[in-house]
Formats: C-alpha cells, sequence, structure tokens
C-alpha cells in the first residue's frame, strides 16, 4: 500500500510536485488519473476509477457539477472523496488509509518530504531553513493562481489583455525573486541543496510553458508571449537553474518529456 495516493487529471506538473521529492525521500506514492476529459467518467474517490456506462446511471445521486478547468461539467465524487477532499478539486491526495485527504500541491509535495524526511531532508534542515522554504512556496502560489487564470483562459478561448497583464505582472515579480535568490551564482534556492522550494519552482515553470502552444492565438489578439525568445537573457539564473533542475535524475522522468514537447512547440 502507498503511502500517498493521488487522483488527478494527467499530465499534471503540480502532481510531480509530490512525486519528485518522493523519489529524493524513498517514499512509496501511487498516481491515478487520466485527461481531464475522461476525469468527467471516473469515480472520484479513494478508490478512483473509470466508471462503467450502466454505473454512471446507478450513481447519478452523486453527480455534482464540475468547477475550475472542469466547469459545468458532471462529476461523480463519492460522500467519503468530499469528506476528505472539501474543496472537492484535484489533485487530491489521500493517506495510505484512505481517510485523510490532502489537498492543494505544494502541501501533497510537503507530505511526500515530511514521510521521507529521515533518507532526505527537502523541507529543510532547521526550523529557519523550512520557514525559508515556506517563503517560497507561499510567494509561488500568487504566481500559480494568476498563471492558472491565464492558462485556462489561453485554453478555453478566452484570455484578455487584463488576463494577460495580470499573468505578465505576476511571471516578472516571481522570476525577479528567484534570479535575486540565485545570485551570484547558487546552485540552491535555500541552504545548500536541493529542498521542495526548488521542486515548486521547476514544476510552476514547466506549467507555464504550456504558453508556448498559443502562441498563433495571442499574435492574432496582438498580446506578446510571456515567454518570449529573449526571457532566458532577462533571467538567466533561474533559466540556468530550471535546466540544471529537468536534467536531475529525480526531476528527469516526469519533467524532461514534457518540456522537451514544450520546446519543439516553441520553435515551431
Amino acid at each position: 500500500m502507498a503511502a500517498l495516493r493521488i487522483f488527478s487529471y494527467l499530465p499534471n506538473p503540480r502532481v510531480w510536485k509530490a512525486t519528485i521529492a518522493a523519489r529524493f525521500c524513498g517514499v512509496d506514492v501511487e498516481v491515478r488519473g487520466a485527461s481531464g476529459k475522461e476525469l468527467r467518467d471516473w469515480l472520484w474517490d479513494y478508490d478512483a476509477r473509470p466508471l462503467a456506462e450502466d454505473e454512471r446511471a446507478s450513481l447519478s445521486s452523486l453527480a455534482r457539477t464540475g468547477r475550475v478547468g472542469l466547469t459545468g461539467a458532471q462529476l461523480f465524487k463519492t460522500d467519503g472523496f468530499m469528506a476528505a477532499q472539501p474543496f472537492g478539486n484535484v489533485p487530491a491526495a489521500f493517506g495510505a488509509d484512505g481517510e485523510v485527504g490532502i489537498f492543494e500541491s505544494n502541501s501533497i509535495m510537503r507530505a511526500a518530504a515530511r514521510l521521507g524526511e529521515a533518507a532526505f531532508p527537502l523541507y529543510g534542515r532547521d526550523a529557519y531553513e523550512a520557514s525559508r522554504i515556506d517563503s517560497f512556496l507561499d510567494v509561488s502560489l500568487v504566481f500559480a493562481r494568476d498563471t492558472q487564470i491565464y492558462l485556462l483562459a489561453l485554453s478555453g478561448g478566452t484570455v484578455d489583455a487584463a488576463i494577460h497583464a495580470r499573468a505578465k505582472d505576476a511571471f516578472a515579480i516571481y522570476a525577479s525573486g528567484i534570479e535575486q535568490a540565485l545570485a551570484p551564482r547558487r546552485e540552491a534556492l535555500v541552504g545548500n541543496g536541493i529542498s521542495i522550494a526548488d521542486i515548486c519552482l521547476a514544476a510552476e515553470l514547466a506549467l507555464f510553458m504550456n504558453e508556448h502552444g498559443r502562441a498563433e492565438q495571442l499574435r492574432r489578439q496582438g498580446l506578446e508571449r510571456i515567454l518570449h525568445p529573449g526571457v532566458r537573457d532577462e533571467y538567466p539564473l533561474m533559466f540556468a537553474h530550471f535546466a540544471r533542475l529537468v536534467e536531475h535524475e529525480h526531476f528527469r522522468p516526469d519533467l524532461k518529456p514534457y518540456v522537451e514537447k514544450l520546446l519543439a512547440k516553441a520553435a515551431a
């Protein structure tokens, strides 16, 4: 039985925060899920699984209306799922007994780090390092919130100048802080080794690279790509750190294929 089970739409870089942390710490993490479209036909539960057509009819009492990312969709969430996941969203993680729910990707990543803290100190070596890591994670939430609105708007064809401007500002603030933290030539955000702050950075930046596939859409609307061709020169330390992390043995299985696919879209 896995120490953590995660249910989510896939692929999802925010789920990979926990799987990357788990590789560092030797924690057993099970991931279940499918594409966002396919999750409409899944039972949302600790024992999440695809539903047969006849089951969908018999479980109609569990139907709930989806929100963020699945707005308006009919989703089948069990009472146990809602008890463990009060906001009803994914990624949704569960402890080994299926009773304790953990939500929000940074918290799920923290759980993996805490479960394996004896094997690798991903959450800092003392209270000060742990608190500085929390600072980076808190800042990432602001970046993640605004960029999620932007990416969903791009996906839904509803992006406008205001949403674009907000995401552009969020990226500039986040990237500037990361650049400063890595100066003059640091190889980790906190202390002398990789922490969950670095994992969070890599996952959020990889997710934001989905903008690469929307270049033509932005051009038609007269909007510039936030990750424009010259952005690496503006934040060289951050992008060099990101490149190192993507090649790291514990990041590479999740992030490298995903990042390479998005970079290919940027070059097209």
